[in-house]
């Protein structure tokens, strides 16, 4: 069995690449050009970012080093 497909260009057929806005900002609305721009969808499903802080509390600390401490002891 032969196949054959033929490739033609579409209508939206485009050598430069579209990057869809990801935010809206307040000069857009101002304007009213996010009427006519294409925005990325959302996706509510992903996990985002996890926090870039958070430390242990001070007494926390201690009571880990205290606990160090006496394991070591016996």
């Amino acid at each position: 069995t032969l196949k054959s497909y033929w490739i033609r260009r579409g209508s939206a057929f485009s050598t430069a690449l579209a990057r869809p806005e990801t935010e809206l900002t307040p000069e857009m609305i101002s304007t009213g050009s996010w009427r006519r721009l294409p925005f990325k969808p959302y996706n509510f499903s992903s996990l985002g970012l996890p926090p870039a802080c958070g430390h242990l509390h001070p007494l926390l600390k201690v009571r880990s080093e205290l606990r160090q401490i006496f394991l070591e002891m016996g």
